[in-house]
């Protein structure tokens, strides 16, 4: 059985270069404050999903744009801003909620001031069903990027 959060608002975007993907950064951070926040980001590969974590850290002042990299392998990143705390989780490589409930997502969103962002996140049901906010973001034509967030 899988688990659909009721979300109450969703906005739509286009965006046709990285710049404007950044740029949306701005937007989107604003959605999703006041923090705790967990996100769910959803989207193929390529999507443009680190880079509109770029563009949310770098709103928040967490990091610079080119500081934020995708955890693929490390699985967790951690951004210290002055009113927030982004963490940014890529579950991509995990395959059960036994691997997932070692990264300690719990004691992340627990925090008061956390942004939670997980990229591949649909892939488990305790992170969906817990999810404040989701973000699906698909490939246009050429650099154009489609974002649909929907939040509580």
């Amino acid at each position: 059985m899988s688990v659909t959060p009721s979300f109450t608002r969703e906005k739509r975007f286009r965006t046709r270069s990285v710049s404007g993907t950044l740029a949306l950064g701005q937007t989107i951070a604003e959605i999703l404050s006041p923090p705790p926040k967990l996100v769910v980001l959803r989207g193929d590969v390529g999507a443009g999903k680190t880079t509109l974590v770029k563009g949310i850290a770098a709103a928040l002042g967490a990091a610079q744009e080119e500081d934020v990299t995708s955890p693929t392998f490390t699985l967790v990143h951690e951004y210290a801003g002055p009113k927030v705390r982004v963490y940014h989780l890529d579950l991509y490589r995990l395959e059960t909620e036994k691997e997932l409930a070692t990264l300690g997502i719990e004691e992340m969103e627990s925090q008061p001031d956390a942004l939670v962002l997980v990229e591949w996140g649909e892939r488990f049901e305790s992170i969906v069903s817990r999810a404040d906010a989701e973000i699906a973001m698909e490939h246009g034509e050429g650099n154009e990027r489609l974002l649909m967030v929907r939040w509580r």
